[in-house]
């Protein structure tokens, strides 16, 4: 069997600060473009974490965060100027259907309180993603100011956010931990 040639990841071109967008133009590491597709990355990561430690009895859900990583791709590369790809509004809708059906599993009170973060490690690392999450709308709507962006990816972002708060209400709830509140003592 012949060994296929040695194609190292490594290309060497952003050695000096730089990095290309997918139309060919290069920009400095630290544009807001770059700070984007850096926190989706990130998200992306805390995705998978998440699904790693959802159990057969969470298989949908698994299977819907699958989804949402491969979406989380398809912005970043509209985002890079990709001109094959365009987040549709279905996905948005999506997403939606999916945190309406969290949303009705849980209790009538909980979303009335602030609860503390955690609870149990699954339901941390859900809160862990969704602060990156809310933190990749604030970096969106920073490059919105210098780039065309389509609304649905601002759309998508914030009701991320929203399904994994649900998500970590939804995995806590299920291991019977009981919520912890914020209570003002002031």
């Amino acid at each position: 069997m012949k060994k296929k040639p040695f194609i190292s990841i490594s290309t060497k071109t952003g050695d000096a600060g730089t990095s290309g967008l997918i139309n060919g133009v290069r920009l400095s590491k630290d544009s807001p473009i770059f700070e984007v597709i850096g926190t989706l990355d990130e998200l992306n990561s805390w995705l998978g974490l998440i699904a790693t430690h959802l159990d057969v009895d969470h298989d949908a859900h698994k299977r819907f965060i699958y989804k949402i990583q491969d979406t989380l791709f398809y912005i970043g590369a509209e985002l890079a100027q990709s001109p094959k790809t365009k987040l549709q509004t279905t996905a948005v809708k999506a997403l939606e259907k999916q945190a309406t059906a969290l949303q009705e599993s849980l209790s009538d009170n909980w979303h009335t309180k602030f609860l503390l973060p955690g609870g149990t490690k699954l339901g941390a690392y859900c809160d862990l993603a969704r602060t990156v999450c809310r933190r990749s709308e604030r970096r969106l709507i920073t490059l919105m100011k210098v780039q065309k962006v389509s609304s649905n990816n601002l759309k998508y972002i914030n009701r991320l956010s929203d399904y994994l708060f649900l998500l970590r209400c939804f995995v806590n709830d299920a291991a019977e931990y009981r919520e912890l509140e914020f209570i003002e003592s002031h």
